[in-house]
């Protein structure tokens, strides 16, 4: 009977100077093969022998052997992201896009807050709403770079166009305008994040909630 044992067993073995008189069966030439005496007049027989003459170990998981496909599939470029995993590039084109709509309307929130902030206007409390419009626009900006970031892409930012200056209407006013103003931009705004989104259920894109959420959810006027 052959018996397979461990590398670890066969060095012992050989450490003893081929003294086998533990186990006297075990093959010089194959010490890492053990020979059961047989008992009776049975033959002797193999136990077991493991695949590709391999010792049997119990491990039936070998990271380092299946990953090697993975590694494989890591750019070497060092330009390219490794981080990068099924994010297309429509996805990414989107996120670039929606990036600076984000910042136009900060932009333009930020123009409003200087416009009513000034002396001879002088109403500070819808320059400071404007002001923190303004703001949270720059943070849904900066939450989708850190999404793209996190994702492998990368982030492009396009150009702003200049806001207006003056929102004094002859018939409206320039509160009323303003507000009006916003309520449009508000409006363009979640019309791209309902487009963005679009884009991510064509692709089958994941994008956690917790960036997602933060655009869509109505603000509190």
């Amino acid at each position: 009977m052959a018996l397979k044992i461990s590398p670890a067993f066969s060095s012992i073995l050989a450490s003893r100077g081929g003294d086998n008189s533990l186990f006297p069966s075990v093959s010089a030439a194959s010490p890492s093969v053990l020979r059961l005496k047989p008992t009776g007049s049975a033959p002797s027989s193999v136990v077991c022998r493991a695949a590709n003459d391999k010792p049997l170990t119990g491990v039936v998981f070998q990271p380092f052997e299946e990953v090697k496909k993975e590694l494989d599939l890591v750019p070497t470029s060092p330009n390219a992201s490794l981080a990068r995993h099924k994010f297309v590039d429509a996805c990414e084109a989107a996120i670039n896009e929606q990036i600076n709509v984000e910042y136009n309307v900060s932009y333009v929130y930020h123009a409003m807050y200087a416009y009513f902030d000034r002396d001879n206007v002088a109403l500070k409390g819808l320059a400071k709403f404007f002001k923190e419009s303004s703001e949270e626009e720059r943070e849904h900006a900066e939450k989708l770079m850190e999404y793209q970031n996190k994702r492998g892409g990368k982030v492009k930012l396009q150009s702003i166009l200049m806001p207006l200056s003056e929102f004094d209407h002859a018939e409206k006013g320039d509160a009323l305008y303003a507000m009006e103003l916003a309520l449009s931009l508000e409006k363009l705004t979640n019309e791209k994040l309902l487009n963005l989104h679009s884009v991510r259920e064509l692709a089958i894109l994941f994008i956690p909630l917790s960036y997602m959420s933060c655009l869509l959810l109505p603000y509190p006027y």
